[in-house]
């Protein structure tokens, strides 16, 4: 089985510019949790949504033009990591169940994006081998 290199990168290992380990960058919180307002810019997927709501397609179709036109927010990281930081043990767990926060290894695989990462490495190997 062909070496799955999910930078595209085909040189020999000894040549790679790029370490296969990762280490966790460490975060330090701010004294103050922001707004929640503060951790996302929906305003493409409220445009979005208005023009939906005008529009003449079935409701149906309106479900699903919805669900899909919140994959237009845009989420402020460091913004949330701080609110995190600040979070009652609950909203953290949950942030972390949404993956808004980055998890360790063990709960990213109990909430399936090991899983996710594996079986798209797979479909990668599986169209591009030789």
């Amino acid at each position: 089985m062909k070496q799955f290199d999910m930078f595209g990168n085909d040189k020999p290992k000894e040549e790679t510019e790029y370490t296969s380990k990762i280490k966790a960058p460490t975060y330090k919180p701010k004294n103050k949790q922001p707004h929640i307002l503060e951790l996302v810019d929906n305003s493409k997927a409220k445009r979005l949504v208005r023009k939906i709501n005008e529009s003449n397609v079935t409701e149906e179709e309106k479900v699903l033009l919805k669900f899909a036109a919140q994959r237009h927010n845009r989420f402020n990281y460091s913004k949330v990591a701080d609110y995190y930081a600040h979070a009652s043990k609950e909203m953290q767990e949950l942030m972390e169940q949404s993956a808004l926060v980055v998890i360790d290894f063990e709960k990213a695989y109990l909430h399936g994006y090991i899983k996710l990462a594996q079986e798209l490495a797979n479909q990668y190997l599986d169209t591009h081998e030789e």
